[in-house]
């Protein structure tokens, strides 16, 4: 799992939809997922900080989840088939207990923003669905990678077979 955080909301120029765009640590991968207004109205209300009279939906949510003993521990989207992506909430006591409620990826982030809990994303959907952001980095990498290769000769081989051999003694 690949930690990510919310890097903002933007909308799809062709059907107007709008977009949770989350990216990696280093700013390297981000993973776009269209999600409802709804769901992009409650994210933003929480990323720009804008308070309302009332509780709303996610903001109910976690009063329940709190008021039961339980807190949000991380968010995950562990999967996508057919461009649906499938999330799971993960929640623990104080008993350490852990239960999992599956979620719409847009409502355990709209969750997990709420409690700064940290969101996660599995090498399966991010090589299904993320795109790079930091093509000079990924340049830097494939280079010296094609480097390494360059410089690889076959008696490099014989030696780690030897010494593979070895150990296996």
């Amino acid at each position: 799992m690949i930690e990510m955080k919310v890097m903002g909301i933007a909308i799809d120029t062709a059907s107007g939809s709008p977009i949770i765009v989350l990216n990696d640590k280093e700013n390297r991968k981000a993973l776009p997922i269209w999600i409802g207004s709804a769901e992009a109205s409650a994210i933003i209300r929480k990323i720009e900080n804008i308070k309302v009279l009332r509780p709303m939906t996610h903001d109910l949510i976690i009063d329940i989840i709190e008021k039961t003993g339980y807190t949000v521990n991380r968010i995950e989207i562990n999967d996508v088939e057919k461009e649906t992506y499938y999330s799971t909430i993960y929640l623990t006591n104080e008993n350490e207990n852990e239960i999992t409620i599956d979620a719409r990826p847009s409502d355990a982030i709209a969750v997990a923003i709420r409690v700064d809990a940290p969101i996660f994303v599995s090498a399966k959907v991010l090589a299904d669905g993320s795109v790079s952001c930091d093509s000079a980095k990924d340049e830097e990498e494939s280079e010296e990678f094609r480097n390494f290769i360059q410089s690889i000769k076959p008696s490099d081989f014989e030696k780690l077979l030897k010494d593979d051999k070895q150990s296996d003694q």
